[in-house]
């Protein structure tokens, strides 16, 4: 992370609202983005946050968002340098507890029923069967580059799972269809002094909520199709749409919501390892995530 150009960010970012630099504290930082906490003179604090491509649209989403009446932080101002956006928004605390499944079900409801953001990328059933042939185009580029050779697993399942991926990718616009947070976890709902709010959308599009859904409870334990049935009833239960439950490419929900999202995870993964971040050293990361997830596509879409 180039220190010099946080900094830079951030004295833009005072510069537009007069204020002088504050003391600054890290919450969590990431080779392509950070959140900070910082302090005024006076007392006064803010979350200064930043991000590089692609998570530099989180800003123009959390303006739609607070424009649709969503629980989001507000922005008080943006800037960019070098292909980095820089963030200043409300600070909401330390929150006063971890949300559970309960708080995901009633904050994805809250979402979901949002008008949808014309102005975000659009992942429907064109999309979701694009998305095993994408993989492909992406492993194709890293042979290329002389990685991933010894990858003959993942491309065969990339083309088992691109020939049913039509049928299977059927009802992706049934009811919820509208705003996908995609990185919807319990450290996205903050639960503070002030309410349930919701974090980080730089990568938010516009697709099948049940996406969201199959992400909360994360992507390293093995995907427990019971207890995202559990998360759906409740979800429907706070007041989601009942098609929620509904089979869709010939699958139960939460099969075909754990199937798709995997493969949606798998397409991202693969795109980081030779797009976004590009770095061979991590392969050896990035390939047994993917071999993993691509075996939970083929179990749950049963292809």
């Amino acid at each position: 992370m180039d220190q010099s150009l946080t900094t830079a960010l951030l004295d833009d970012l005072c510069t537009l609202l007069r204020k002088p630099l504050p003391e600054r504290t890290e919450i969590r930082v990431w080779g392509m983005s950070g959140v900070e906490r910082v302090t005024f003179p006076g007392g006064t604090t803010a979350v200064f946050k930043y991000a590089k491509e692609p998570f530099d649209r989180e800003a123009q989403a959390l303006r739609i968002a607070h424009q649709r009446g969503l629980p989001v932080p507000e922005l008080h101002a943006t800037a960019v340098r070098d292909h980095w956006l820089g963030m200043l928004m409300d600070d909401l605390g330390t929150p006063v507890r971890e949300a559970d499944d309960v708080d995901g079900a009633t904050a994805a409801v809250l979402l979901h029923r949002a008008r949808p953001a014309t102005g975000l990328p659009l992942l429907d059933g064109n999309g979701l069967v694009s998305l095993p042939s994408r993989a492909l185009d992406h492993l194709q580029r890293l042979r290329k580059a002389e990685r991933w050779t010894n990858c003959e697993d993942v491309e065969a399942a990339l083309r088992t799972i691109s020939a049913a991926a039509a049928s299977r990718a059927r009802g992706a616009t049934l009811d919820p269809f509208g705003w996908v947070h995609s990185e919807f976890h319990p450290t996205s709902v903050h639960i503070g002094e002030n309410g349930r709010h919701l974090l980080d959308f730089a990568r938010a599009f516009t697709g099948p909520g049940l996406i969201d859904l199959a992400s909360y409870h994360g992507t390293t334990d093995t995907p427990d199709p019971v207890r995202l049935r559990v998360l759906l009833e409740q979800y429907v239960t706070a007041g989601g749409h009942e098609d929620a439950l509904a089979s869709r490419g010939g699958l139960t929900a939460e099969a075909w919501a754990l199937g798709w999202h995997r493969m949606w995870a798998v397409e991202w993964f693969m795109e980081q390892a030779i797009r976004w971040i590009n770095d061979p050293t991590r392969d050896f990361a990035y390939i047994p995530v993917v071999q993993r997830h691509l075996n939970d596509v083929v179990r749950f879409l049963e292809v």
